[in-house]
């Protein structure tokens, strides 16, 4: 297993480095929200020779929009993976099923050449979700043993933990491994 963890913007833009294979960096969220740290806090990872991903925080409704607005903020750099935070939003809702198919779709449309995966929680996982679509990988959170969520799908990434930060695992025999799946859309 690879170690990684996620960041936004209320995270330090020079967060520990020692022992990362992968970065996630969250981007944006709906049509609105920039992570004002977005670029500082990639550099630290790219400086680290992490694998870096970038990830958006899906709304519901103006799917095609939001998307567009993630990777008109997201870097584009070769390897770099995108993923859509499917979760619910600080007003109580959630983008439907169909919605975030549409949205990881879109963002595949616009970005062919990048991995495109979901991140969802395990409630959502087994309790919201219907089609089992999570475009390149699944990155699940269930906050259990590193490596070990509990749910039957295959899963790219795993959080296990938000203390005192997003931490996560990657099912990855190396980071070059790593590398050569991300570079692989």
């Amino acid at each position: 297993m690879l170690r990684g963890i996620d960041v936004s913007g209320y995270q330090s833009s020079s967060y520990n480095t020692d022992g990362l294979s992968f970065v996630f960096v969250k981007a944006t969220e709906g049509r609105s929200y920039v992570n004002p740290k977005l670029s500082a806090q990639a550099k630290r990872a790219r400086d680290a020779g992490c694998v870096v991903g970038f990830y958006h925080f899906l709304w519901p409704g103006n799917l095609t929009a939001q998307a567009e607005y993630f990777v008109g903020k997201a870097p584009e750099k070769a390897g770099d993976i995108l993923a859509v935070d499917w979760e619910t939003t600080s007003d109580g809702t959630h983008a439907s099923n169909a919605e975030k198919d549409r949205f990881i779709r879109k963002v595949k449309e616009l970005r062919p050449n990048h991995r495109v995966i979901l991140y969802a929680n395990r409630n959502y996982w087994l309790n919201v979700d219907d089609t089992s679509y999570a475009g390149d990988g699944l990155w699940i959170a269930d906050y259990v043993t590193a490596g070990k969520p509990r749910i039957k799908a295959k899963w790219r990434f795993h959080q296990y933990t938000d203390d005192p930060l997003d931490k996560n695992v990657a099912d990855f025999s190396s980071k070059e491994a790593l590398r050569d799946w991300a570079k692989g859309a």
